[in-house]
């Protein structure tokens, strides 16, 4: 590997990217380059321009809205670029001046001191995936959102359901509501028909992604990972996004601390203090996996539904997803019978399922 001559620090916004660059050397000097404006033809001009001056360079900028477009780009010119993680990035406590200047040189100069945590740059398709399964999420939000809506309006006219809450029954007795005023009446069906809009919404999200696994590498491991109890399509999908390649994690402690379900500490000297899980990572990913270890507050059965819908999957699989129920399962009770409160438990057993689905992606070869 070739020695670099230069670190090259990018601070990317919509219309413009600010410069800095740092020589090599625990003197080298710190400089910024000014800004360009954020466009293919800027970006391959300024890479040619600084590899000409420095030889051997290496870029980094943050993870952002701008996405991995500049870091494809310059990849594709060969040279070596980086995207780095804002929130673990180190920032001086006292510091009161922020601007694009600063944040560009502050940037070249912490990755010349290797101190910048890099994240996992996905492929299109890897990408496209994460888009999807994110839709998917936003569309969960916006249904809840709206059946909220409807419930607040019935319960400020008086109106109540004592079945099963959205079942079929329940959503004719909602179309058969009729009301005195033809105002509310209007105002109750707006929000009945932004309601099914959200569900055909969801619906669709949902058979996009199905297909979406299934024509794609990613569908043995897909269908392993649903021989766990509790995991369907839209669970596997959504740890497969936002992990990529398990092979990344060489033990599934990291995968835990990834998904922020490791636990927290914050100690000193003789004294401990054990704090929550750190709920690093992304939000969506653990809530999900959080929805999945539910399942295993039940006694552990693999009944009718299990039989008709598991995938057909090696005999191992299946062991490893039976030895799952009967640990989890153990788990969860073995805290909430000391005390612990359930969204505690549902939390460490959210902590070891994601274990036993690195364990499963482990017998499954992706290619």
């Amino acid at each position: 590997m070739s020695e670099i001559n230069a670190y090259i620090g990018l601070d990317v916004h919509k219309d413009t990217i600010a410069v800095g660059v740092a020589e090599p050397g625990r003197i080298g000097e710190v400089r910024s380059l000014g800004n360009i404006s954020n466009s293919p033809v800027a970006i391959a001009k300024l890479a040619r321009q600084l590899s000409r001056r420095h030889g051997c360079i290496e870029f980094v900028y943050e993870a952002g809205s701008c996405g991995y477009n500049i870091q494809r780009q310059l990849s594709e010119l060969e040279f070596t670029c980086h995207i780095c993680a804002p929130s673990l990035t180190p920032r001086k406590p006292g510091d009161r001046v922020k601007n694009d200047t600063r944040d560009a040189t502050t940037l070249a100069r912490l990755l010349r001191a290797g101190e910048l945590t890099f994240v996992w740059v996905p492929d299109r398709l890897h990408e496209a995936l994460r888009d999807l399964v994110r839709a998917r999420h936003a569309a969960c939000i916006d249904l809840r959102r709206d059946r909220i809506r409807v419930q607040h309006f019935l319960l400020r006219n008086d109106l109540r359901y004592d079945g099963k809450a959205w079942s079929y029954r329940h959503k004719m007795w909602l179309h058969n509501r009729k009301f005195e005023h033809p105002a509310q009446q209007i105002a109750f069906q707006t929000y009945l028909n932004a309601l099914e809009h959200e569900e055909n919404r969801k619906t669709e999200l949902d058979k996009q992604i199905k297909d979406l696994i299934a024509q794609s590498h990613w569908s043995q491991l897909a269908l392993a990972l649903q021989a766990l109890r509790g995991v369907g399509p839209t669970v596997a999908a959504t740890v497969i996004a936002e992990i990529g390649d398990f092979s990344r994690f060489s033990h599934p402690r990291k995968l835990v601390a990834y998904f922020g379900l490791a636990p927290g500490e914050f100690s000193s000297g003789r004294t401990i203090r054990p704090r929550g899980i750190t709920k690093a990572g992304n939000v969506m990913a653990r809530s999900i996996l959080c929805e999945a270890a539910w399942s295993y507050r039940t006694t552990p059965k693999v009944g009718q539904w299990i039989k008709q819908h598991r995938p057909p999957v090696a005999q191992e699989i299946i062991d490893l997803a039976w030895k799952a129920q009967l640990r989890l399962h153990k788990t969860h009770k073995r805290l909430t019978s000391r005390g612990k409160k359930s969204v505690v438990a549902t939390a460490a057993v959210a902590r070891e399922l994601l274990c036993f689905m690195w364990a499963v992606a482990q017998k499954v070869q992706v290619t």
